[in-house]
């Protein structure tokens, strides 16, 4: 069944990663009909805002670049779309550049809350809480909200957010059992400190893990998994956080299997996903072709599955496999020389 697939290529540098990604879908030869914006450098305004949301709309799915603010109306894909999951998987293979000096086995997803906690982005001065009267859980003493140029930002965690994301990750700890997985859920947050919403969401991941008799469970405190994370991240399966913790450990992870070059991801929904590479536009390597593909190949191969092209997500990750096993055509943060487009043709090739 033909599939209709949205192309934001991003900002400063993700259009060059996005060029050879499309390069190797259209390789595939799949019934997939790419509907193609330009760099946010090039948007009118307004008018292709508007354009953009029709087309997701209309579409099946969307793979994104990355952006710095000039591609505007992405958080139509988050918020609008409902896309609550952000899976990033963690996934060390022969060839990547990790800093470790045993990185074979490291093989882990961590699947963030993507629509709430602090990311609502509510922020006022502190006097606007003035009318609620609050006590500081800390002092015992009423809140002095007296200082007109403090800030506040806003953190919600709600239950059915929570619970949803909880199931989520539950099921595809299940999936990866089935496929030889460890079938263990591990959740972290500051829950020691802030007992109300981030106590919560543990309290909630918890219950609903229970309901799940074939999983193993473990919970830690974020700043002891932050360290877990870096000590023993052999021993992790699927990893459940809040919207903040996700976005910050993900990234330190993808510093144990090489860089954020290697680094996909997924924001699944209950109708729709979009799929992107976790790293930034990348303006300080703008205009050299030497960004690495690779996240965003991995996220297409994730877009592939989730479109129902299980044969062709597969044949893409051996390809991409095989291209860093030889080691010949690697772009410069794994150690090569090669441009994005040259790594590209390479997996091309493979293929």
């Amino acid at each position: 069944m033909s599939k209709k697939v949205v192309v934001l290529p991003g900002d400063d540098a993700a259009p060059e990663a996005m060029g050879p990604a499309l390069a190797v879908l259209r390789a595939l030869e799949l019934d997939i009909q790419f509907v193609e914006f330009p760099p946010g450098e090039q948007w009118v305004k307004g008018e292709t805002v508007v354009q953009v949301r029709r087309a997701i709309d209309a579409s099946d799915s969307t793979l994104f670049g990355a952006t710095s603010g000039k591609t505007q109306g992405i958080g139509y894909l988050r918020w609008g779309k409902g896309t609550y999951a952000n899976v990033r998987p963690v996934s060390w293979q022969q060839g990547y550049r990790s800093p470790l000096a045993r990185p074979e086995g490291i093989d882990f997803v961590i699947v963030r809350e993507n629509l709430e906690d602090l990311y609502l982005g509510v922020e006022a001065p502190l006097p606007a809480l003035a009318p609620a009267h609050l006590m500081s859980a800390s002092t015992g003493k009423p809140l002095d909200t007296t200082d007109e140029h403090a800030q506040i930002a806003v953190k919600v965690i709600s239950e059915k957010n929570t619970r949803r994301v909880a199931h989520f990750a539950c099921q595809l700890a299940m999936q990866r059992k089935a496929a030889g997985g460890k079938g263990k859920v591990t959740c972290s947050a500051k829950y020691n400190m802030l007992r109300h919403t981030d106590g919560l969401f543990r309290r909630v991941v918890e219950e609903t893990v229970a309901g799940y008799p074939e999983l193993s469970y473990q919970q830690f405190i974020v700043d002891d998994f932050a360290r877990r994370i870096v000590q023993t991240p052999h021993e992790l399966d699927v990893v459940v956080l809040p919207n903040l913790y996700g976005d910050i450990l993900s990234d330190a992870a993808a510093g144990l299997i090489g860089g954020l070059g290697l680094a996909p991801s997924g924001c699944y929904g209950d109708t729709y996903a979009y799929f992107e590479a976790v790293h930034g536009s990348a303006p300080d390597i703008k205009g050299l072709g030497i960004i690495n593909p690779t996240a965003t190949l991995l996220s297409a191969e994730m877009m592939l599955s989730y479109l129902g092209f299980s044969s062709a997500a597969n044949r893409l990750h051996a390809a991409i496999s095989k291209v860093y096993a030889q080691g010949r055509t690697l772009t410069p943060d794994q150690g090569g020389r090669a441009s994005a487009r040259e790594f590209g043709a390479a997996v091309i090739d493979a293929l």
